[in-house]
């Protein structure tokens, strides 16, 4: 067969270079006009520009990535899973299956977040030191001694950590008992933050409750800092509650944490999470 080769005038190569490039400047303009818009709280109209530049050009993965870290700051998981798959199916990385399985997570599909984090650490090992995210998966999931060894190893990257020290205690409380796991629980020299010493002390059998919630309420803190504290402090006395057997009294703290004093972090999820599980 004899193939027939079309030559374009050098003119109209040109042409469709600068209509790429054209191309190329919209989308950016598009995507800076929606990173502007969201920081000034304009979260329908950013949503609406990075979704124009899409449909621009749907092989755009920094768009996908930019909408689903959108949604996920506008607490719309589903919308930022969608996002960040359709982002991963351009391009894998760790970072976006991390981002994924965040958002996995807060949806309470827990295997699912375990298998995106998987997938990061596969891609970027050196990330496993510091995947405390995994370990609170893995003990939604009942995988209390793969949970135990990642908060060990955590502890490795930040041993100053209450939080790292109290999951591992919870992981080892369900999976070997609750004597065993305060008699081992990790060693942590200072965590600065109130009231996180006086929750390792009550994990490791040394404080009360109510020396926990006396520290929240100590000194002059701001009305930011209060709330933090609160959140925090009931959020550890649900799961202290709820490791030692007491569901009422679990469930009581957790709802604080959840519902009263949620704040901007990962950590608020995971008390939505818990109480959602508790519930059930």
């Amino acid at each position: 067969m004899l193939l027939v080769r079309v030559r374009l005038p050098s003119c109209v190569g040109l042409v469709l270079v600068a209509l790429c490039v054209a191309t190329a400047f919209a989308a950016d303009d598009l995507l800076n006009q929606a990173q502007d818009a969201f920081a000034a709280g304009n979260h329908a109209q950013a949503i609406e520009l990075v979704s124009r530049a899409i449909t621009a050009n749907a092989q755009d993965q920094r768009a996908f990535v930019l909408r689903g870290r959108m949604h996920a700051a506008m607490k719309q998981p589903q919308a930022a899973v969608d996002d960040f798959t359709k982002a991963i199916s351009l391009a894998p990385s760790a970072r976006l299956f991390d981002l994924r399985g965040a958002e996995q997570f807060k949806l309470a599909r827990i295997n699912e977040s375990i298998a995106d984090f998987d997938a990061a650490i596969k891609l970027s090992p050196d990330l496993e030191r510091q995947h405390w995210m995994r370990g609170i998966s893995y003990y939604y999931a009942g995988e209390y001694d793969r949970g135990r060894k990642q908060f060990e190893v955590y502890q490795t990257f930040d041993d100053n950590d209450v939080e790292n020290a109290v999951w591992r205690f919870l992981c080892m409380a369900r999976g070997v008992g609750l004597d065993e796991a305060r008699s081992s629980i990790l060693k942590i020299k200072r965590d600065m933050r109130v009231p996180m010493m006086e929750v390792y002390d009550l994990f490791a059998g040394k404080l009360t409750v109510d020396d926990v919630l006396k520290a929240v309420e100590a000194g002059e803190p701001s009305a930011d800092e209060l709330y933090k504290r609160r959140f925090y402090a009931h959020l550890y006395l649900g799961l202290y509650y709820d490791a030692t057997g007491k569901l009422a009294k679990a469930r009581e703290h957790i709802a604080l944490a959840a519902d009263k004093y949620p704040i901007g972090h990962y950590m608020a999820d995971v008390a939505r999470v818990h109480k959602q599980l508790l519930a059930k």
